[in-house]
């Protein structure tokens, strides 16, 4: 099987502003960039401030906006979801936006890749775990191997990652990706 030519969709798993899950996801295109494969980010922080209210359920389709964001999704079989941990599991603005998407086709036999970061030991574990139940009931492949980045904030400054295995881990990732 060859690899794909459209560009892998990083999506940061937070709305949140300036935050980490958007460094790592920058680091993440970087080695996307190395491995000469396209990537596009795309950030929760864009999301319409409305969304939940003006893009899900009955007005599916009527938020041009968040029209914009699904159709990139449309263009991709491939995808890595840098996901924080919040509150023992992924960010509830991750789950809105996988529920405003169309149903069953968005994901439906398409590739995943999930990094997990924490500021505990656990590396969003159990986050990881949950949106690989998501996408399973979805229809999408996830790669075997989720990288879990615990501790970020001491092994992350000026986009560089210290910690060695960290780094190998997700370059390992990423080239499975690019050949799944």
């Amino acid at each position: 099987m060859t690899p794909s030519t459209s560009p892998i969709v990083i999506i940061v798993g937070t709305n949140r502003p300036n935050s980490m899950s958007r460094k790592i996801a920058e680091y993440y295109q970087g080695i996307l960039q190395q491995l000469h494969a396209p990537s596009i980010i795309l950030d929760l922080v864009n999301l319409p401030d409305d969304f939940t209210v003006s893009a899900l359920y009955a007005n599916s389709g009527k938020n041009e906006a968040f029209n914009n964001l699904k159709s990139l999704l449309e263009q991709t079989d491939k995808f890595v979801f840098i996901v924080p941990e919040y509150n023992g599991s992924y960010p509830g603005v991750l789950k809105a936006f996988i529920d405003g998407l169309p149903y069953p086709n968005s994901f439906s036999n398409k590739k995943a890749a999930l990094v997990g970061l924490s500021s505990n030991m656990q590396g969003a574990a159990i986050a990881l775990s949950h949106l690989n139940d998501v996408f399973s009931y979805l229809g999408m492949n996830t790669l075997a191997l989720r990288v879990k980045l615990a501790q970020i904030r001491s092994h992350y400054s000026d986009n560089v990652i210290s910690n060695a295995l960290y780094k190998e881990l997700l370059e390992i990732q990423a080239g499975q990706l690019i050949h799944f």
